[in-house]
């Protein structure tokens, strides 16, 4: 029997975790294909694909199941951690660069910026606020340190605490150096799906003396369904080198500071 199978015979939560595993590995797969795979009839994968998208891990379509975004749903955190995560490196290995000892850096609950947090225990002493809960168990390791985590209603699907507390506690603090980073760009602006993301992000921006958006190319010429900022609310974007002539184009045209991280 295979592991998969193994997965079948101990029933349905840890059948729908190895599905999660497999939906969030490649990316989106039909439900044909998932109970061929899982050995069970099509409207058991159907009763698991709903259980999985009521929890916000895939998106179902006519026909099958997505962890990818689309202009309406954001990713779940697990498919982001594993998607672009050479271009995420080499985006954080050149926001680094804009870091000295003894600044105050505020990190948003994004994976790119979770690629800076990983980055930053050769340049303490610092002090770096973050609702991002991956980030806070990372940093809280790291001596010379200082870690202030920003509290809200914890949200599952990203990892991070949000709200109005944590907007309330975003706006009583100032730092030098904002990261933040969104589902998508066009048109000289930012975009992002959900509305209570889009809250904290703002305020963040609000927070901070300098703001960099860190932005891998797959969200270069998309748009979601909110505005968060034009693109002049950052001093600086970094995009990794797999973007298109025409996004790039793009950005010159709205005349934004942009570096190109090489991989």
């Amino acid at each position: 029997m295979t592991k998969d199978g193994d997965s079948v015979r101990s029933g349905p939560a840890k059948r729908q975790a190895a599905i999660a595993d497999h939906v969030l590995s490649h990316g989106s797969a039909t439900a044909a294909d998932l109970a061929e795979r899982f050995r069970v009839s099509l409207m058991t994968i159907h009763r698991d694909l709903d259980e999985l998208e009521r929890q916000g891990v895939v998106r179902k379509f006519r026909g099958g199941v997505t962890a990818q975004p689309s202009g309406v749903f954001e990713s779940n955190v697990a498919y982001r951690m594993k998607s672009m995560q050479a271009q995420k490196d080499a985006i954080a290995e050149r926001a680094v660069r804009l870091i000295e000892p003894g600044m105050a850096v505020m990190l948003d609950d994004s994976t790119t910026a979770l690629a800076v947090a990983r980055r930053l225990e050769g340049i303490t002493p610092l002090t770096v606020v973050t609702n991002f809960l991956e980030a806070i168990n990372l940093l809280a390791k790291v001596r010379d340190i200082r870690l202030m985590g920003l509290g809200g209603d914890y949200d599952p699907l990203h990892d991070s605490f949000l709200g109005v507390s944590c907007v309330d506690a975003i706006e009583a603090l100032h730092v030098d150096l904002c990261f933040v980073s969104t589902s998508a760009v066009a048109g000289g602006f930012a975009y992002h799906q959900e509305q209570h993301i889009v809250s904290v992000k703002r305020a963040m921006l609000d927070a901070g003396a300098r703001n960099v958006l860190l932005i891998d190319h797959s969200k270069l010429g998309r748009v979601a369904l909110h505005r968060l900022a034009p693109l002049s609310a950052f001093d600086q974007v970094i995009v990794d080198d797999g973007a298109s002539p025409e996004a790039v184009r793009d950005l010159d045209e709205h005349k934004v500071a942009y570096e190109v991280a090489t991989l």
